[in-house]
């Protein structure tokens, strides 16, 4: 039997790289699926590749627009039993070259919004249900020009043990999956120098896949994980070591 079979399932940020993989790996494992995204384009394109999901306009930095997203989802499936944090952006340059409205940007988009949401959500959560959140592996190397980006996934990482202790007492267990560099469309874009420059940091000797990560978004939302409770999977070919 496929392994969410019947599962309710959110995915922000679910119109391209691990967002899109996970949703197409949820659907294949017999999840009901619905996916947010900012651009409208790009969630017209999500839709003709996966078929049967609910699509979902939303800034993942807009707090205020976080109940319009749980609306959405109460409309649709009425419970949820699947949530995955995904959606964030990626902003590197060095402190000396941060502003007010960029800092906050990457937090609200990356802690802000999402915290926001799942409390939007919170009611909806099913019992049990599984929460997992994108978290990454510059929260815990010092990666020069990452300190706003790296703050972030921080933030949600401690989230995933104080929101672990809070929630498991009502069957939503909470876990992280933190990744280092995966061939998405924020590495596809940099130069060939670029690229080469941080393969050189990853012991495993390339770049990770988005299939890869999907792989253990579906372990961590099954029923497989049922014992698995405020863990964080790093899955960063040995960068972190």
């Amino acid at each position: 039997m496929p392994r969410l079979q019947g599962k309710r399932a959110l995915i922000t940020g679910g119109t391209s790289g691990i967002g899109l993989e996970t949703a197409r790996r949820f659907l294949d494992e017999g999840a009901r699926v619905a996916i947010t995204g900012l651009n409208k384009a790009n969630l017209d394109v999500a839709r003709m590749e996966l078929g049967d999901v609910v699509v979902i306009e939303a800034d993942a930095g807009d707090v205020i627009g976080q109940n319009k997203v749980a609306l959405e989802i109460r409309r649709a499936f009425g419970q949820l039993d699947v949530l995955f944090i995904n959606a964030g952006i990626v902003e590197l340059k060095p402190i000396g070259q941060w502003d007010v409205a960029a800092f906050d940007r990457s937090f609200n988009t990356n802690v802000k919004g999402p915290y926001f949401l799942l409390q939007e959500l919170l009611p909806m959560f099913a019992n049990p249900a599984s929460i997992i959140i994108n978290g990454s592996v510059n929260a815990h190397i010092g990666m020069p020009t990452s300190s706003v980006y790296g703050a972030t996934k921080a933030a949600m990482i401690s989230l995933t043990k104080t929101l672990s202790g809070e929630l498991i007492s009502r069957g939503i267990r909470v876990n992280a999956v933190s990744a280092g560099p995966i061939m998405t469309p924020v590495h596809a874009g940099r130069s060939d120098q670029e690229r080469a420059a941080l393969i050189k940091q990853i012991p495993a000797g390339r770049f990770g896949q988005p299939s890869e990560i999907a792989n253990a978004v579906v372990f961590l939302a099954s029923d497989e994980a049922a014992f698995t409770v405020g863990a964080e999977v790093l899955l960063d070919g040995g960068m972190s070591l």
